[in-house]
């Protein structure tokens, strides 16, 4: 304090030189903390990065110095030459990467961004580092689970795929690129993330892609490349290889050297959530295909909130309401630390969904709600409840899982490994009740709907 008090009296120069002083600080932590840009997966969306980036957050990382991008068509061709309705060729998906980049780059200064990718996400990074200009731009590349030598390595099946480890668009990217056969694009610093062998896209056996029986010729290390840190996670699953706590861990020392001062979550006391809602894109040319995914903003929806107490019920009124515009953002919403919620979603042409959450711990931008519809094989029950983990897979024999007193929950088998993300119960007309599910400690509880009256439940954990 006496330093202090010293410092104060020299006047208005030495206030200056701590000015600055702050703002060599502020740089130098800015130094530390470069721009990541997350990309998500194969019909995925960029929601799933939330609780990564809550991580990275819980560890000092500027909020503003995390995106996660999400790509509005998210499925790729299934024949990556021929246009199709709703989906992505992979000239596509590098050129939204390309731009997404270049706006990251402008909006912080920064002169490099460290790209985070899962699965799919990891194709669009290697083809833009390679072949997109990207490798200047990019310091690190870290890819979670993506099939870098296929889904598939079958000669002659279905090569027009990027899935297609004996197709052009993989053995392009994967062509040596020096004289020790390295598969990576320097100078970017790779690291890739795989499972031991619970990743259902690198598996001998085609159980996964619908050819049980069926020699794929790829193995649980197709996700490694030569040339890159190649880090293995004993049984995490296909989406756990970026979205779990192992994969932020080995992520977070990669990017920084470090290890991270923690991998959970530290609570905000002020917390904000936003997002969009998206749906379900129909295919004109063919109204009985039944549409495809993508995330692009639903106009006119209404969300609702309610504060939901320990059986699912409602605690009172509730403590939000929006009507979407064209963006689809249905927020912000302040939301009470601790408390559980009830998300009521409903729009044009669409079933309400009720989603019910545990509490958050702390703010986001990413609380992408997707509007649903009753499939046609659906439409006889009296009640349809859905309990969804969609950062990772159910795994019957890794992993204590309940639906409501059902253990496994009905559709996770034992002996296959984690490859589903979702448990559906269908129950008969009857009056509300609570339903609960379990996952490893975590416990979600809702209340179930009338069918009849198009409504359905949602059960969805954080993690």
């Amino acid at each position: 304090m006496k330093l202090l008090r010293r410092y104060l009296l020299q006047g208005a120069a030495v206030a200056v030189a701590l000015a600055l002083s702050a703002c060599a600080n502020l740089g130098s932590q800015r130094a530390d903390t470069p721009p990541i840009v997350f990309v998500h997966g194969n019909g995925d969306t960029a929601a799933l990065w939330m609780t990564t980036l809550w991580r990275f957050e819980s560890n000092g990382w500027p909020r503003d110095r995390l995106h996660a991008i999400e790509v509005p068509y998210p499925l790729a061709r299934d024949d990556d030459s021929k246009p199709q309705p709703g989906r992505t060729s992979t000239a596509e998906h590098m050129a939204y990467l390309s731009s997404e980049v270049d706006k990251v780059l402008a909006a912080t200064g920064a002169k490099q961004v460290v790209l985070v990718a899962n699965s799919r996400g990891g194709n669009a990074v290697r083809n833009y580092i390679q072949n997109g200009n990207g490798a200047a731009k990019v310091s690190h590349a870290i890819l979670g689970g993506t099939p870098n030598h296929g889904v598939w390595a079958i000669p002659g099946f279905r090569e027009g795929n990027e899935f297609s480890g004996t197709g052009p668009f993989l053995k392009g990217l994967n062509a040596a690129k020096n004289a020790a056969g390295d598969e990576v694009t320097g100078p970017v610093k790779w690291m890739t993330i795989r499972s031991d062998n619970n990743d259902k896209f690198a598996q001998p056996d085609g159980l996964w892609i619908g050819m049980r029986g069926t020699r794929t010729f790829v193995t649980s290390a197709g996700p490694e490349l030569k040339g890159a840190t190649n880090i293995v996670i004993p049984k995490i699953d296909h989406r756990e290889t970026s979205y779990g706590t192992g994969a932020f861990d080995a992520t977070y020392r990669f990017i920084t050297g470090k290890a991270p001062a923690t991998t959970g979550f530290t609570p905000e006391q002020s917390i904000t959530l936003n997002g969009r809602v998206t749906g379900l894109g129909l295919d004109s040319n063919n109204p009985a295909s039944g549409g495809f995914v993508n995330n692009l903003p639903v106009n006119a929806a209404t969300v609702e909130i309610f504060e939901t107490t320990a059986t699912g019920e409602r605690a009172g009124q509730a403590v939000h309401r929006k009507t979407t515009s064209a963006d689809g953002h249905w927020g912000p919403f302040a939301a009470k630390p601790g408390a559980n919620y009830e998300f009521v979603i409903s729009a044009p042409g669409y079933a309400t969904l009720h989603m019910y959450r545990s509490a958050f711990p702390r703010s986001s931008s990413l609380l992408h709600l997707r509007a649903e519809r009753i499939a046609d094989a659906d439409k006889d029950a009296g009640s349809i409840v859905n309990f969804t983990r969609p950062r990772g897979y159910f795994d019957a024999d890794r992993d204590t899982v309940s639906f409501d007193g059902v253990s496994p929950p009905p559709g996770i088998a034992k002996g296959v490994g984690a490859g589903l993300a979702a448990s559906k119960i269908k129950l008969p007309a009857g009056a509300q009740r609570s339903i609960s599910a379990e996952f490893n400690g975590q416990k979600l509880v809702g209340r179930t709907w009338p069918a009849a009256q198009q409504r359905v439940s949602l059960l969805e954990l954080h993690d």
